[in-house]
């Protein structure tokens, strides 16, 4: 794996979020966890090579809205989604969203290794995203349900 290569998490479940970490950095890639949606949009910052594994039940924000919230200002970090219920509306949520994949909890570690090694080789993006500006985090407050 390359040096630079991130792997933002997000989920409200701790457990989740630390074996998932767990098992990311044991394939010698760089982690940032977050159990909130609102935190994960402060702090973002796209590299080169990264990519997000996205819940999309988080009690301030959907990640549907996250998802929404990062394409509508140009931000195309491929995403992976993941939910313990996954249905048919929810398929195709995450299908219009442009989400890279939808996976049901637990996800097989095979599986989810071999998906962000694929998307983080694929994502080496021309351009660096800036963090967002100041203006736009302070939009986040009005953002959560």
């Amino acid at each position: 794996m390359g040096p630079h290569q991130l792997v933002y998490i997000v989920d409200d479940n701790e457990a989740v979020l630390d074996s998932t970490g767990m098992l990311v950095k044991s394939a010698g890639i760089a982690v940032r966890e977050f159990s909130s949606s609102l935190a994960f949009l402060r702090d973002f910052e796209a590299a080169p090579e990264c990519c997000v594994i996205l819940d999309i039940n988080m009690p301030e924000m959907s990640g549907f809205r996250v998802i929404e919230f990062l394409r509508g200002r140009g931000i195309t970090v491929p995403i992976i989604l993941f939910s313990g219920r996954v249905d048919a509306v929810a398929e195709e949520r995450a299908r219009r969203s442009g989400a890279e994949a939808l996976l049901t909890k637990p996800v097989a570690h095979d599986e989810l290794l071999q998906l962000v090694q694929r998307l983080l080789a694929r994502s080496n993006v021309a351009h660096a995203v800036a963090p967002l500006p100041p203006i736009i985090a302070g939009e986040l407050p009005r953002l959560a349900h």
